[in-house]
């Protein structure tokens, strides 16, 4: 059973937005450093968004300013909330779950804890 299931992607026009989740089971603790990963087609993995047990935020500069990390802990719940999406953000959105509380530079990092399945970003202009 997947520990990370993602929904919410989908198709918008370049300034849209659109709101990312992921549902986090099994032995995968809600409160680990979890993050949002993508890849675009012929690129490697890119971290975007990493939040850990305190609530600390890191985000990539390509990023940063439109788009926000969250979690609700009662739904054992990530998300991420994309706004003024650029045709460039188009990719497959992977949530991701960090070894441990604190994310230690997570957002460069290839070997992590767990893997979602992915869920498509396509932003046209």
């Amino acid at each position: 059973q997947r520990e990370l299931v993602e929904s919410g992607g989908g198709s918008v026009q370049a300034g849209g937005s659109l709101r990312l989740t992921c549902t986090v089971y099994g032995s995968t603790h809600i409160r680990f450093c979890l993050g949002w990963f993508r890849q675009a087609p012929g690129s490697g993995r890119e971290g975007v968004a990493t939040i850990d047990r305190d609530g600390s935020t890191a985000y990539s500069d390509s990023v940063k300013g439109r788009f926000s990390i969250s979690r609700d802990e009662h739904k054992n719940t990530l998300y991420l909330q994309m706004n003024s999406l650029k045709p460039e953000d188009t990719a497959m959105y992977y949530c991701v779950a960090d070894f441990g509380w604190f994310c230690a530079g997570t957002l460069k990092k290839t070997d992590l804890a767990g893997w979602g399945q992915g869920t498509q970003v396509t932003v046209s202009s």
